[in-house]
């Protein structure tokens, strides 16, 4: 079975994902840490990838397709955690799943307010020291624990983000409403109920 998580930055899809490898056995692959990893390891797909990361420039699709088939398994529960993004992204995956003999079985779009999303990212502090994320409401740090900000949870990048979401991501969710794959969960709820919706829209396959 393979998943594409969809929804904007602070939706809870990592969270979700995460809880879904542990519990119900799929490998979550995020695109962010493929990439990451690659480039660490110095693979040949991760040294072209570093090219273009080094030169500021986004890594072509065909490179992240390749990344993931890379790492595709022949048997098993899989979920897709940012990507694709776009639906030249999509039509990219959907060529590469077709050789595999594969093909999507489900898309989860996450649902949330820009409030909500605002209030999650803004409101998170990491510990520099251990890197540890706490939230000012949700969670906040020990007494005496120093946090600090980071960069892109500001609220004026979160704006920011959520513009190229809607931009490039929108279309993307009528793509996939017409192929009959796209699931729809509230991800403003609490993240038990989250993950209880998730397992109801996954049905038998998860």
């Amino acid at each position: 079975m393979i998943v594409v998580f969809l929804g904007p930055p602070g939706a809870g899809k990592g969270t979700q994902a995460k809880r879904l490898a542990k519990e119900k056995g799929f490998l979550h692959l995020s695109t962010g840490d493929l990439l990451r990893e690659a480039v660490k390891k110095g693979t040949p797909l991760g040294k072209k990838a570093k090219e273009y990361m080094e030169k500021g420039e986004l890594v072509p699709d065909e490179l992240i397709v390749a990344l993931i088939e890379e790492v595709l398994p022949e048997e098993g529960k899989v979920i897709l955690d940012g990507f694709p993004r776009t639906v030249k992204q999509a039509e990219a995956l959907e060529k590469m799943l077709e050789r595999k003999g594969k093909k999507l079985d489900a898309v989860v779009l996450f649902e949330v307010p820009d409030e909500v999303v605002l209030e999650r990212l803004s409101g998170r502090r990491v510990d520099p020291e251990t890197g540890r994320v706490y939230h000012v409401k949700y969670d906040p740090p020990p007494p005496g624990v120093k946090v600090v900000q980071r960069e892109d949870d500001r609220p004026e990048v979160i704006k920011r983000r959520l513009e190229v979401y809607r931009r490039q991501t929108a279309p993307l969710i009528e793509y996939y409403e017409r192929k009959g794959l796209l699931k729809r969960v509230d991800a403003s709820k609490p993240p038990e109920e989250v993950y209880r919706s998730l397992l109801e829209v996954l049905g038998d396959a998860a």
